[in-house]
Order: C-alpha cells, then structure tokens, then sequence
C-alpha cells in the first residue's frame, strides 16, 4: 500500500539499523492524542515500512474504540526466526530495544506480534530498563510499586507482573463479541452453530470459550487442512489432538476432514476467521452461508467485501472490535492488574462496545465497520479538541 498521512497520522516513522548484528528494523507511531502508541512488534524477513504503518493505523481505531489511553503504533523486525538459534534472535531483539529507547516507553509501548511472544518482550524489557516499555510479558516478570510514593508514610508496595498473551485474552473478547452478535441477530449461543477458521492461539481460545458458553463447534482448521463434525467437537479432544499429533485433522472422532476453502461454505450460524489476512475475498464470499461472521484475525475480509456481505444480510462484525481483547489485556498489565481483573475488563469492554457497534449499525443503516469508525474518529477529533498538544 502506499503511505499517505491525513489529520490522524503517522506522527512518526522511524527505521532503525545496527551494522554489528544486522538488524534492520521499523516503527510507526500514528497518533499519540489518546495516550503513547501501542502496538506489537512483528518479526518477519519480508515486512516493510508500508505494512508497519497499516497495522499502526489499524491499532489507532481499534485503541480508541476499545476506549483506551493509548495511541496506535506498530513495529517490524526485517528477520527470519526460520532456522536461528536463540541467542541470535535475542540479541536482534535487544539490538531494535536499544534503537528504540529515545521512544519507548513514552511514545510507544511494545507487545509480541507474529513470530513474537513474552520471552521477546522479557528481553525488549531488560534491555529498554523500563517495566512498562512492553506488555505481554511473562507471568514472573514483576517489579514493586509504591503508589503513594516510595518511602512515603502509609506506603505499601504493589507487585505487578506480566500478563502473557498465552492466557488467551484475545479469544476470550471474541468469544463474548459472538455472543453479543448472536443475541443482536436474535439468536441463542446455547443453540448455534460455529465454524472457526484456524486452531491458533485466538482459534483455540475462542473455541474453548464458546464450547464454554453452550455454542456447537462444528469445524475448525489448521495449516494441514480441516476437520467438521455435525455433532460438534469437545474442546478437550480438539486441544489433545492438537498437542498429541500436531494437527487437528487427526481427531478420532466421528469428523470428515474438508479442504480449507469448504469450511467458508459450511451452513453455520456463526463464521470466525481466526487465522490469516483475506480469507474471505470476491471469489468465495459469495459462497459464505453463515448468518454472522466475527473478525477474530486482523484484516480477514477486505472491507469492500465486508460491504457487499452487509448488504447481502449477513452480520459482520470488524476486527478491531471483535480481537481487541489483546490490547485490552495489554491495558491491565500497563496498570498492574492481575489476571482476573484482566478478564473481567476484557469482557466489560468488549461486551459494551460490541452492543454499541451494534446498535449504531442498526439504527444509521450503515455496516458495523463504518459504525465503529465514525466512533473512533469521533473519539480522537474530541479528545483533541478538548486537550491539544
């Protein structure tokens, strides 16, 4: 894409090199008006300054609309993890942490992205100096807070500690947008059916969830292909498969294994895409016959296509309300929740701006995309009017 600046941003692009470890690296910190940027850092051989900067515009809505005091940014490490020891990837991780001190963490706030997790962030962290310089840190990683002030009478210290990305928080927010979604189009979770496209991280967790919840199962998917089972799978057996025989196209249950693009068709109520950009495009959205459909991946449908599944009567709801449950998360590390009460703002949150998406939706004609938009906006133009830099 080409990169074009307007009213929102980028307020900063930033490309970083080190000659002694070869580090090659990119940040883009769009708008700061909310609160620092935040965003996570993706390593991939093949990223670019372009893609960073989409991402970093895709994180300033999905902040604001999750009613944050954060900003967007985003980041990109240039390498290939394929193939690298430990130590090599380590010390590029702490090489683009060096680059970046003069902006982390007062104008951006780091978090693991694709081919990063919390040992990344551990190490972003050790090397910035700063405890707050990332989130989706490991769960032992701890520092003492005093809130009154060190040393001050009546000063008690507080021990915040990381809050991983591994607990599923993602999957969790998506597992209540669904919810809210189902309810909106009049539907029971108890009695719908649900197909996730990707047993990742968010696919697994957004299953576990809803299983929980009372909603059927019915097909999911990994790099090896497809699984559907009409009957509804267990999240138990889904999990042990995945762990026991690396794939979940090996479960022994009763299930037909399908090819990738069958599962898009399948007649469910609820479709999530929870695996990889564009997904759903012109050649096959036309073929979808699920009633909802929840953006659990960033950017599975290109919005023109969102349009046309609106106005073919299907529900959509967008990314950036559906899969902010990570960010969110991200927001109680940064204030030195625990994890119950991640959980618990999560839900709150997600539960709250879903229903007005929603609504807005509704009662403007218009998709739940350009609902959640005209909010985001709204929030930034306001909060810059009424406190200018």
């Amino acid at each position: 894409m080409e990169l074009k600046s307007d009213k929102f941003g980028p307020e900063y692009l930033v490309e970083v090199n080190d000659a002694k470890t070869g580090m090659r690296g990119f940040l883009v910190i769009d708008n700061t008006v909310l609160g620092p940027g935040k965003g996570g850092i993706r390593m991939m051989p093949n990223v670019t300054m372009e893609e960073v900067f989409a991402l970093a515009r895709t994180m300033t809505w999905k902040n604001a609309l999750a009613g944050l005091p954060f900003g967007g940014a985003k980041a990109g490490i240039a390498f290939d993890p394929k193939g690298k020891s430990k130590e090599e990837k380590k010390k590029i991780v702490q090489a683009f942490s060096r680059a970046l001190k003069p902006f982390a963490p007062k104008y951006y706030i780091a978090a693991p992205d694709m081919n990063t997790g919390e040992e990344e962030m551990q190490w972003f962290v050790e090397t910035n100096g700063n405890w707050r310089s990332a989130t989706g840190k490991p769960a032992n990683l701890c520092m003492e807070v005093f809130p009154k002030g060190k040393g001050e009478k009546g000063s008690v210290a507080e021990r915040h500690c990381g809050i991983p990305h591994e607990f599923g928080s993602t999957g969790f927010g998506v597992a209540h947008a669904t919810k809210v979604a189902a309810h909106h189009a009049g539907l029971d979770i108890k009695n719908v059916t649900v197909a996730i496209q990707g047993f990742g991280n968010v696919g697994e967790f957004t299953a576990k969830y809803l299983i929980e919840m009372g909603a059927k199962v019915v097909a999911t998917s990994d790099a090896s292909g497809a699984v559907y089972n009409k009957s509804g799978f267990s999240f138990e057996d889904l999990v042990s498969c995945k762990r026991e025989k690396g794939t979940v196209c090996r479960i022994d249950v009763s299930s037909e294994k399908i090819s990738h693009d069958k599962l898009f068709e399948l007649p469910v109520d609820i479709l999530i895409p929870a695996a990889i950009p564009d997904a759903i495009t012109e050649k096959n959205y036309k073929n979808v016959k699920a009633k909802i459909i929840v953006e659990a991946a960033n950017v599975p449908i290109p919005h023109g296509i969102e349009e046309k599944l609106y106005r073919n009567g299907v529900l959509v709801v967008p990314d950036i309300i559906a899969n902010a449950g990570g960010v969110i998360s991200s927001y109680a590390e940064y204030r030195g929740y625990n994890p119950k009460d991640m959980f618990r703002m999560v839900k709150s949150k997600i539960v709250k701006n879903t229903k007005i998406v929603l609504e807005n939706s509704k009662n403007n004609k218009t998709s739940p995309r350009n609902a959640a938009m005209k909010i985001a906006k709204e929030r930034i133009s306001v909060q810059k009017l009424c406190h200018p830099k």
